[in-house]
């Protein structure tokens, strides 16, 4: 069951963000227009955890933001955030699925929740931003008919990440 947040369920806000496996990266290549990629596997893949999203009463109130939980057996277990952008897109900010939960529907249903959202508010597409060490999620966005648009190898420069490489997926309608 996909439910909208709201002042009653607040409290899930975050709760799947289990984080995820290192074990390599995707290599974009981009050629006669057109983004593929390959993977690289690491010699020591290593645990990382994306800090928890700030909570915004925004996207509670306001039409052009939204957040939809996944609920089993009324257990929070998915979360997809996501707003207008200003190129026409459905931006979505953040998507995560509880660890004991990943390969088993929650992240296609949330994206499909994620397109009827934007198609009810007449945008011509998704698009959202991964990094190329996240390979499981990369899998899963090109599984699910997001494209390549960019990759942008400075967004991370003057963090602890700067080695990591930020990709721009787009799913147009």
């Amino acid at each position: 069951m996909i439910i909208k947040m709201t002042q009653d369920n607040i409290k899930d806000f975050n709760k799947t963000n289990d984080g995820f496996m290192v074990s390599g990266r995707i290599v974009p290549t981009y050629a006669n227009n057109i983004w593929t990629f390959t993977e690289e596997i690491f010699a020591e893949p290593y645990f990382k955890k994306y800090e928890d999203d700030e909570m915004d009463l925004r996207y509670i109130e306001e039409v052009e933001k939204a957040v939809f939980f996944y609920y089993i057996d009324n257990n929070c277990v998915g979360q997809i955030k996501m707003c207008s952008n200003w190129n026409g897109y459905a931006l979505i900010e953040d998507i995560a699925v509880a660890k004991d939960y990943r390969k088993n529907g929650v992240g296609t249903a949330l994206l499909n929740k994620a397109i009827e959202w934007a198609k009810e508010r007449s945008f011509c597409g998704l698009m959202l931003e991964t990094q190329d060490i996240n390979v499981s999620a990369c899998h899963f966005y090109a599984k699910n008919h997001f494209i390549i648009g960019a990759v942008d190898t400075m967004l991370y420069a003057n963090f602890p990440t700067a080695n990591e490489i930020a990709i721009f997926w787009y799913y147009k309608f």
